[in-house]
């Protein structure tokens, strides 16, 4: 059981049978009354993000997940195909489980699929991932690592700001979290 104490951003708790990853959280104390704790949670199985409001020392349920590294093989329409790296078994999940995580997906990367309840319903991504620039504006005479920046479309379709002087075919690293440029891999 978790405790609204116990709060941390990315703390994972069971709240109307899903669930769900603290985003944000605020510990508020009442003049008269007791304390509460205002909330945004994301609901790990639908991506949708609510805000709550729960009382101090209010308790939820740790969620039975299950983790498994696995390997994103392809995309169908609207559905990505993963494979477990040990049982050779595929499973799949929509884009809207995937969020923003799947503008970073390439073919063969492995990552962590969470499952609840024996059923597949998120991604986690590696904090980096490697990707080459396939489109972007050519670089001028002049342009310094330190100026400005323009936008770059990567292998993944992933359109992120890059600085000036990097061309196509160049490979950066870029921070799945934020989707920020880190640097270029050489």
């Amino acid at each position: 059981m978790i405790s609204t104490s116990e709060f941390r951003k990315g703390t994972k708790i069971e709240y109307k049978e899903d669930p769900y990853e603290i985003i944000d959280f605020q510990h508020v104390k009442m003049a008269r009354g007791g304390a509460i704790v205002r909330s945004k949670i994301k609901n790990l199985r639908t991506g949708s993000i609510i805000e709550g409001t729960f009382k101090g020392g209010e308790r939820f349920n740790t969620p039975q997940l299950e983790e498994k590294t696995m390997q994103y093989l392809y995309k169908q329409a609207d559905t990505y195909f993963f494979m477990d790296m040990e049982s050779y078994e595929q499973s799949s999940l929509t884009a809207g489980q995937l969020g923003d995580s799947k503008r970073f997906l390439r073919e063969n990367m492995e990552v962590r699929v969470l499952y609840y309840r024996g059923s597949p319903i998120t991604v986690e991504l590696p904090m980096f991932v490697e990707l080459k620039i396939v489109q972007t504006a050519p670089d001028i005479r002049g342009d310094t690592a330190t100026g400005g920046s323009k936008p770059a479309v990567l292998e993944t379709g992933a359109i992120i700001k890059v600085p000036l002087h990097l061309k196509e075919a160049d490979v950066v690293k870029v921070d799945t979290r934020t989707g920020e440029y880190i640097e270029r891999v050489k």
